[in-house]
């Protein structure tokens, strides 16, 4: 895997390691997932899953609201999840990128919006899926769901292609996975930060394969609005 770091030396190899289902923030102090009042997805055709520990404390999409504004859509979220349309399948060689704008938001940590790939069995105990996030302080992390394992393929480091947080304290990022010839790039905002060969990433405790479903992830607590998601070949 090559990452592609703020400095143009080394190149480090993150092995790809499951580690426990938890919450997407990576800040050793998390606040709690909040309920959105009047929740649920609105969004024709859309569907979500929360977090597994979410799910254990009770919580479900119900508490969060994923609604369609026209061609946007706007995720006000309470426990972390990933949504999808299953009518949204990415197969062979392809790009699929959408733009997150965040709102300005009160936590004292970045809480990270993106893509997954290659997504199969959502919504089960068996679900697939990788997903590329960026968050609002310029860092960015790679991880797949094998069921209920979270393999870690690329850990969150920084990157200048991640845009941080103006001084109204809102966020713009565009995130994409561009799958070609045999390697999966995850690039921010036209920059490739993540270049994995599909040896790394399929195979036995990894994902079955690249084609499949593409969605949004969203870690817990975020307002965001998407826009322009797309898939071309």
């Amino acid at each position: 895997m090559r990452l592609v770091h703020a400095s143009a030396c080394a190149v480090a190899l993150a092995m790809i390691v499951p580690v426990l289902h938890q919450p997407l923030q990576g800040a050793p102090a998390q606040d709690a997932d909040r309920k959105v009042a009047g929740g649920g997805i609105t969004a024709k055709g859309w569907q979500g899953k929360v977090d597994a520990g979410a799910a254990k404390k009770g919580l479900s999409t119900a508490d969060s609201k994923f609604d369609q504004e026209g061609s946007a859509l706007h995720l006000k979220i309470g426990p972390a999840a990933y949504y999808w349309n299953p009518a949204n399948v990415a197969k062979g060689d392809y790009t699929v990128k959408a733009t997150f704008k965040e709102g300005k938001t009160t936590a004292d940590h970045p809480h990270p919006y993106g893509l997954f790939i290659g997504g199969n069995k959502l919504g089960t105990d068996d679900q697939q899926l990788m997903y590329c996030v960026a968050y609002g302080n310029g860092d960015f992390l790679i991880r797949q769901f094998n069921g209920a394992n979270v393999v870690q393929v690329g850990k969150r480091q920084p990157n200048p292609a991640v845009n941080k947080a103006g001084a109204d304290g809102s966020t713009t990022n565009e995130v994409a996975w561009s799958v070609k010839g045999g390697t999966a790039d995850c690039l921010i905002n036209g920059k490739s930060v993540a270049s994995l060969p599909a040896a790394e990433i399929t195979g036995a405790g990894k994902l079955d394969s690249t084609d499949g479903v593409y969605g949004i992830r969203v870690s817990h607590n975020l307002d965001v609005t998407v826009t322009g998601l797309s898939l071309t070949k």
